[in-house]
């Protein structure tokens, strides 16, 4: 199919230069070299850059370590470990230890962002030890299966980053690369995929394969076509989904390269947030406290449940809210409520069981007869009624009770905040660290949105 010349120019732009892919292949091929030399294991180039499939100016490398199946996670990591640290050394990198299912080790050199990730040799992506041990196999099927796509990827990639949908990431929940290429391989290129999305549904299935042995309830459903039970989408979310879809049936209409370049959009300024807020009428709350010392996709789910915990206390205690969101940053994490009412009256209405259930009105009468009520228990179309007094009737004052610590946090948020959590209301909240993550939930946008805009602009 003939590309749009918008996609030709941009082309032009992400496609990796001939010496940027001989310096990044000539860096992996002697970092290949040196883990095989020692003996210990084998070594292959995994991800994007093996497959041809990286955007320019994208520095990552990723470096597997392929070790014998009959080793121990405790063998496989110790050994694993031991031998990219002794990799980054002779490269005379820096170099720090990080965590997925078990430790690898991320080092910079020669201003490549390098993982050097020990793995087992499997024979099969079916018998998988650790969730690492795919990913050789996934860099095999795509290379044997691209046949001439890659133009086509690097332009979906690049959609997908200037929209705001792609990565996997928790905070992110969108289209991994290797999600990406195979919807190119499956729909045969980038327009076919296009036109195919503009008409998703939730519960769209693709099997490339035709292999799946599992049911998925995720929006997407991809079948991976070197594991018939894995939902390569599987981290992709309603929400990113529809967002696609809604910038492909924009690009559809008009195409233009403003579909590649993210919108840059300047955070508000303190005085325009306070302006923005007032005009607003709502009432915004952070709760801030040091991010506990785990990657981002440990914490940030955690961090969700915590604040949707929160968002249901704040409910239940008569303070419903219009949107709540979670930043992590380096140092320390935010949660962010803006509520409807930040005060409610002390009188508190609770309805109780219909007094035709003998067992359950029987208790409740029990519980409240000699209680410290306003009113009640009284029956009201037949059910009980009565009239308590509010523990809180200040929002502030429940966001910092301990009763936070009471409700289903995350395990890691809960042992942060024993050690304190900070509150702020309103202009309050504007934090500097923050200015960015504030700004894009007061002036919140789908992408299709903030394009037309940066257009018209």
């Amino acid at each position: 199919m003939t590309r749009c010349p918008c996609e030709e120019e941009v082309l032009t732009w992400i496609r990796p230069t001939p010496e940027e892919r001989a310096y990044i292949r000539a860096m992996g091929d002697r970092l290949i070299e040196a883990v095989e030399r020692t003996g210990v294991a084998k070594a292959m180039m995994v991800g994007s850059v093996a497959r041809d499939t990286f955007v320019r100016g994208d520095r990552d490398l990723d470096i597997f370590m392929l070790f014998d199946p009959s080793l121990s996670q405790e063998e496989l990591q110790e050994k694993g470990l031991s031998l990219a640290r002794r990799i980054a050394e002779e490269f005379g990198a820096a170099w720090r230890e990080k965590y997925a299912q078990h430790p690898y080790i991320n080092a910079t050199i020669n201003s490549l962002d390098i993982d050097l990730v020990p793995c087992y040799a499997v024979t099969s992506a079916t018998r998988i030890k650790s969730a690492v041990d795919r990913t050789p196999f996934h860099t095999r099927y795509i290379k044997a299966h691209i046949n001439g796509y890659v133009d086509d990827i690097l332009l979906l990639k690049q959609f997908a980053k200037a929209g705001g949908v792609y990565g996997s990431d928790h905070m992110t929940e969108g289209f991994s690369g290797y999600l990406c290429e195979l919807l190119i391989i499956h729909y045969g290129g980038l327009h076919q995929l296009f036109e195919a999305a503009a008409c998703w549904e939730p519960g769209i299935t693709i099997d490339i394969e035709e292999h799946g042995t599992k049911q998925f309830s995720e929006p997407l459903v991809v079948i991976d076509p070197v594991d018939p039970e894995r939902n390569v989408a599987a981290a992709l979310s309603l929400s990113r989904m529809f967002e696609f879809v809604e910038l492909v049936r924009g690009y559809l209409e008009a195409p233009s390269e403003a579909f590649f370049c993210r919108p840059t959009t300047p955070p508000l300024t303190r005085e325009a947030f306070i302006r923005l807020l007032g005009a607003r009428g709502t009432h915004l709350f952070s709760v801030t406290f040091a991010t506990p010392d785990y990657t981002p996709d440990t914490v940030v789910p955690q961090l969700r449940k915590s604040a949707e915990s929160m968002r249901v206390l704040l409910d239940r205690n008569g303070f419903p809210a219009n949107r709540i969101d979670v930043s992590m940053q380096k140092d320390r994490c935010m949660l962010l409520f803006e509520l409807m009412v930040d005060e409610v009256p002390t009188i508190c209405r609770h309805i109780g069981p219909p007094v035709w259930s003998p067992e359950n009105a029987r208790k409740f009468f029990a519980k409240y007869i000699h209680g410290e009520v306003f009113a009640g228990p009284y029956i009201e179309d037949g059910r009980y009624v009565v009239e308590l007094p509010r523990p809180f009737t200040r929002a502030v004052d429940l966001l910092r009770s301990g009763t936070l610590l009471d409700i289903a946090l995350g395990r890691h948020v809960r042992r942060s905040m024993e050690g304190g959590w900070t509150v702020d209301v309103g202009a309050g909240c504007w934090d500097e660290e923050f200015a960015g993550f504030i700004s894009q939930f007061l002036e919140r946008s789908s992408p299709l949105v903030r394009i037309r805009r940066a257009m018209r602009e």
